[in-house]
């Protein structure tokens, strides 16, 4: 009994000198998992949503952060300050911090990525907004003054997106591969087709507050393999998962936390204005008549999303709903396209990218077209390959499926060579009344014009605003529920 006793004791002594250690040990890595691989690693110069979600403040630092709720916080901007006509900005720059190839961080480098992303050789997805800049200008090391053609109340919130990344000049070139900022994460290794692996920067000017020393992002497309991964305990998180189907399933699973949030993101059909017969505003409408954007909602989205009839979400300065402007009505279709004399069957390409949304949500726009006598072959693509052939150029396509998930974008209906197609005296004016105008009331006034006028002329099929799906680890803390962009804040993730 007494030796019994003294290996209890022994057994205790040990579980309290154990159990502390244990407790001070917490898991400080992670793997998550995206639908698609980025297909570089520098959002400065290519469109894909995908390079955000990598590098967008965890590689790279922009001048402000956007947070969950869409406000604006300092980052690499301490302080910024708008003239009254809103023409102007001044932005105070964060002291003493340094790129992670040892280079300094300071005005010139901020000049340099803005100059680069206006100049006329720029891919850089949002070029239309460094070409507004009449200048910018670096009057010593910690100050950048922004001149603005127009009034703009969203620079700070437009100058937090990956576009806007502030790139060291010399690494530019090869960022794409090998990707320099300034941000709490290095890339430590890129498997391609597989994963990619972000190391803990320890010379960030905060490392202390980083919680996570290394991170592991594995690419899944499939929504069945997405959800076996993360029953499976292969990924711990998963944001934006095509896991619509299985909800039930892990909202009763103890193991995980559910998130479902809203977006700024429009899922449309672009139409190729450019292309014949779609050039005709009467085809276009016949294509919107054909729509039942609930349909295309349950089967694209699973049900998780709000219908819209313009490139404008709810919640949104001055959003309207035109929802009633092109609504479902295949006998008004086929009316239309007899009065634009198209002769059915027409025949029109249907290209898709990878996303779920976009492969099932082409199969139901389909079967809805061919109710009307418009037959959509489909064609499914790779996320290179679509960018290549519809989004890039040679604008290669007549309709497609994608999300636009960046906020306070109307502006892409005035540039000229947008894949969109779309080109409109009346809209180019009233855009430009809508960025001259600082008075808001006003704005919101002009920009639910915008609204109606891009519906009445069919711009593209607008569908739909998305709402997101994130699953994670109940002890995995600091995931977003809402999407204001595109982008996962490793530095704000911590096991519990």
């Amino acid at each position: 009994m007494l030796k019994r006793l003294s290996i209890i004791a022994v057994a205790m002594a040990f579980a309290a000198t154990a159990l502390p250690a244990q407790a001070q040990s917490k898991k400080d890595s992670v793997v998550m998992a995206m639908t698609l691989e980025p297909p570089g690693l520098d959002p400065t110069t290519a469109a894909a949503a995908a390079i955000a979600e990598v590098t967008l403040y965890n590689i790279y630092e922009t001048l402000t952060k956007i947070n969950e709720d869409s406000s604006v916080s300092p980052l690499l901007a301490a302080s910024w300050q708008a003239s009254p006509d809103l023409k102007t900005y001044t932005f105070k720059l964060v002291k003493g911090v340094k790129f992670q190839n040892g280079e300094p961080f300071d005005s010139s480098a901020v000049k340099f990525s803005f100059d680069r992303a206006a100049a006329q050789t720029s891919t850089n997805k949002d070029k239309a907004l460094f070409q507004s800049f009449e200048r910018v200008d670096a009057p010593d090391a910690e100050t950048v003054v922004i001149a603005l053609r127009n009034a703009e109340p969203n620079l700070p919130f437009l100058l937090g997106q990956a576009s806007a990344a502030i790139i060291e000049p010399k690494s530019a070139s090869t960022d794409a591969t090998q990707p320099i900022g300034t941000g709490p994460y290095t890339l430590g290794a890129w498997a391609k087709g597989s994963s990619i692996t972000l190391n803990k920067w320890p010379d960030y000017r905060n490392a202390a507050a980083i919680k996570l020393s290394k991170v592991t992002i594995r690419f899944i497309s499939d929504p069945s393999a997405q959800v076996a991964a993360l029953l499976s305990g292969d990924v711990d998180a998963f944001p934006r998962v095509s896991a619509g189907r299985s909800l039930a399933q892990f909202k009763a699973d103890p193991r995980f936390t559910v998130l479902i949030g809203g977006s700024k993101a429009k899922a449309i059909v672009t139409i190729n204005n450019k292309k014949k017969p779609l050039d005709d505003v009467r085809v276009r409408r016949a294509i919107l008549a054909a729509i039942d954007r609930k349909a295309m909602i349950e089967g694209a989205a699973d049900g998780l999303g709000t219908p819209i009839g313009s490139f404008y979400v709810p919640g949104s300065l001055g959003y309207v709903d035109t929802t009633d402007i092109n609504p479902y009505d295949p006998e008004k279709a086929k009316k239309l396209l007899t009065e634009a004399g198209v002769t059915t069957p027409l025949e029109l390409s249907l290209k898709l990218p990878p996303p779920a949304y976009a492969r099932q949500g082409g199969e139901v726009l389909a079967a809805e077209l061919a109710k009307v006598g418009i037959i959509a072959k489909i064609e499914n693509l790779e996320w290179a390959a679509w960018l290549s052939q519809v989004f890039n150029g040679p604008h290669n396509f007549d309709l497609t499926i994608v999300a636009h998930v960046e906020p306070f974008d109307l502006v892409k209906f005035t540039e000229p060579n947008y894949y969109f197609g779309y080109h409109s005296d009346a809209f180019d004016k009233l855009y430009q009344k809508i960025v001259a105008t600082p008075d808001q009331a006003e704005r919101a006034k002009l920009l639910g014009d915008a609204q109606r006028m891009l519906a009445t002329d069919a711009a593209a099929g607008f569908l739909y605003q998305p709402q997101y799906i994130t699953i994670a680890s109940k002890k995995l803390k600091g995931l977003w529920k809402d999407v204001p962009q595109f982008e996962n804040d490793f530095s704000s993730w911590s096991w519990e």
